[in-house]
């Protein structure tokens, strides 16, 4: 089983910046592929960014390309895995989740328990 723990959400003026931190642990994650989703209150939830194992192959969601970077770092039965979220809007105040799945899968397996990001105008 993997756990995914996320911190480092809280509240930020428009324009300001945040780091977000997911560990993830329970087995070896060189092999999965890990990402951020976002959910905003009555939306649905939304990809935002992925990471292959390697941290090689980046995918972002348009809305956030240019102002968030993924990064992970890969240790033995963990990884970290960062979102710096700069520039950010109104628009970006949602719970964002981190996610991880084995890179031949499609679907997303594991879930955190979410993190509050609120940006004020």
């Amino acid at each position: 089983q993997v756990q995914l723990e996320e911190s480092g959400g809280g509240l930020v003026q428009a324009g300001g910046s945040l780091r977000l931190s997911c560990v993830a642990s329970g087995r070896t994650l060189s092999n999965y592929r890990m990402g951020w989703f976002r959910q905003a209150p009555g939306e649905e939830r939304e990809f935002v960014a992925s990471i292959t194992g390697s941290g090689t192959g980046k995918r972002y969601a348009d809305s956030v390309k240019g102002r968030f970077t993924i990064s992970r770092a890969n240790a033995k039965n963990m990884v970290m895995v960062s979102l710096e979220m700069n520039s950010l809007k109104p628009e970006d105040t949602a719970v964002y989740y981190c996610a991880g799945t084995l890179l031949s899968r499609s679907d997303w397996d594991y879930w955190g328990q979410g993190t509050q990001v609120t940006v004020s105008s």
